[in-house]
């Protein structure tokens, strides 16, 4: 082969590399570097909610100073329910729970509480433990919307976690609501999967139109309910 085709290759090598790279997606970039949590700790970007100390996160939904219980390294429900005094968009949370180990009532008087993204969409915490209720208002389930494909429920009394991707509903250019999603998995196994949120109105009409950030609440159900580990990471 003469030097002129060695050359010529060596410059379609070139414009070769130049169009793979000039194809690669708009906004591409290198992703962040985050430190995985150890033995319950959160990522090295979360957001602490409780950290088994204090409250300082929390506020009562009445704006009030909260008056739950914080001891042994986990709060429990005593009260008016709890807000985030930071609201939030799309998040990835992790929260850890426990219903009374001593057993009293039955159906949704049993361990209830629930935990509110904005303010507004619930994934219901209940013993579900042997306890029958309707489908759509067990523990795991997108509350009065989607019962969860499977009970991951453990005994009373026992803690329990759930990670919950939440992608809320979003104000369109037209006015319409483009609808957001929940994923969870309660004690690790997959219970909603890209669930639809579809905006206020598939939750009370108190509401009106979907909003781009809101607070986390913690619903006080009337049940000694306890939560520990709490932690968010944003998605947007």
């Amino acid at each position: 082969m003469n030097l002129r085709a060695i050359s010529l290759l060596r410059a379609a090598a070139a414009s070769v590399v130049l169009v793979s790279f000039a194809a690669a997606p708009a906004g591409d970039r290198e992703p962040a570097v985050v430190t995985p949590g150890t033995a319950g700790a959160p990522p090295s970007d979360a957001i602490v909610l409780f950290n088994g100390k204090d409250l300082s996160a929390w506020k009562s939904d009445d704006g009030s100073e909260p008056k739950w219980k914080v001891e042994s390294g986990n709060m429990e429900v005593h009260g008016k329910s709890l807000m985030t005094r930071q609201e939030f968009g799309a998040i990835q949370l992790h929260l850890e729970w426990a219903s009374p180990a001593e057993v009293k009532g039955e159906g949704q008087g049993r361990g209830n509480s629930g935990v509110y993204f904005q303010g507004r969409y619930e994934i219901q915490v209940l013993d579900s433990y042997q306890n029958k209720t309707y489908f759509n208002g067990q523990a795991a389930s997108f509350y009065v919307h989607n019962a969860p494909l499977v009970n991951a429920c453990r005994k009373p009394g026992e803690w329990q976690t759930y990670d919950i991707v939440f992608h809320p509903p979003k104000p369109g250019a037209d006015g319409k609501v483009q609808p957001g999603s929940f994923t969870v998995l309660h004690n690790g196994v997959l219970v909603q999967d890209h669930i639809p949120v579809l905006g206020d109105a598939s939750v009370s009409a108190k509401f009106t139109g979907a909003t781009h950030t809101g607070p986390l609440m913690l619903q006080d159900h009337g049940n000694p309910v306890r939560y520990r580990n709490i932690w968010v990471r944003k998605l947007d």
